[in-house]
């Protein structure tokens, strides 16, 4: 006996798969494209139990630069904001001279994330779709870089900078980190998936050069990496401490370079601490609460296919 053909079922429901000499068998369909999936109670608890421990730092920040030195080194320490914040976060800025130690970082940030998009975006898309001789080498030696510690670079780099005339100046730390090893990587593999040849073969017949390939069909596909790769880049430069310590002065500092001097005595306040980092971490919320649409658009439109 031949059975009848199954209905058409909406994805995830049941449906009867026919079979001869025997009972209908289930077989259950796959979402289709497009569709989302609902989290349970165990996925909500699970973000819940992330966002808590992502928070709490921030918050005991808080509370630490709203309190005295007493209160925070107490066997029971305080679980609630005091009433010092402002007193300790005004004393933090003029200790550590953070209003200049602020535009250092911006100048410093922005310049290395405006040239380490600009460069690695180049290099990837060379690395990518354009073929020379010795393409495959020259980026085995790119990859090869990200395994030589940074420390053995310090003491060369340190005398370079000095024989340019750089010492104690902004541009002994923008400089040597211009271009990354890890960006021409990233925005190469993003480019070899998102960018595809027929594009640049149409391009080419209409007539453009290498410049406005660059400007009219690269730059478009590769902006979901870009924003994720200069997100990357100007936190890890605002963050960055070892190579600003050791380049800069107290009298022309970073931030994070002006925030060790809030530590260096031999007994540090503590909430004078918090406080300047309470300072130092506010910019970079106020920067992701900005452009943080976007920087998740350009995430989800680039993992989106087809």
């Amino acid at each position: 006996m031949t059975m009848t053909s199954p209905t058409r079922t909406a994805p995830g429901q049941l449906a009867t798969v026919p079979r001869s000499g025997g009972p209908p068998r289930p077989r259950r369909f796959r979402m289709g494209a497009g569709q989302q999936l609902k989290g349970g109670p165990f996925a909500y608890l699970a973000l819940a139990v992330v966002g808590f421990g992502s928070l709490l730092p921030l918050y005991w920040t808080l509370v630490a630069a709203s309190r005295t030195q007493d209160e925070v080194l107490a066997s029971t320490p305080p679980f609630l904001p005091g009433g010092k914040l402002l007193e300790n976060l005004q004393t933090a800025w003029e200790q550590a001279n953070l209003g200049k130690a602020i535009v250092n970082s911006f100048i410093v940030s922005a310049s290395i994330t405006a040239a380490t998009l600009f460069f690695c975006t180049l290099a990837g898309y060379a690395f990518a779709k354009m073929r020379f001789r010795g393409r495959g080498w020259l980026m085995t030696a790119v990859i090869a870089t990200l395994t030589i510690p940074p420390q053995l670079s310090v003491v060369p780099l340190f005398m370079m900078m000095s024989g340019l005339g750089w010492g104690g100046q902004l541009e002994s730390v923008i400089f040597p980190t211009l271009v990354s090893a890890f960006g021409v990587f990233f925005m190469r593999q993003y480019l070899i998936e998102a960018l595809p040849y027929e594009l640049i073969e149409a391009a080419k017949i209409d007539g453009a050069n290498n410049f406005r390939i660059v400007r009219s069909v690269v730059l478009p596909v590769a902006r979901p990496a870009m924003m994720v790769l200069g997100m990357l880049t100007f936190v890890q430069a605002w963050n960055d401490f070892f190579w600003p310590y050791l380049a800069l002065n107290q009298q022309n500092p970073t931030l994070q370079v002006a925030l060790g001097q809030l530590s260096a005595s031999y007994t540090p306040d503590q909430s004078i601490v918090m406080a300047g980092a309470l300072i130092s971490t506010l910019p970079l919320l106020v920067v992701f609460v900005v452009f943080g649409k976007k920087i998740v658009g350009g995430i989800m439109s680039g993992a989106v296919k087809g």
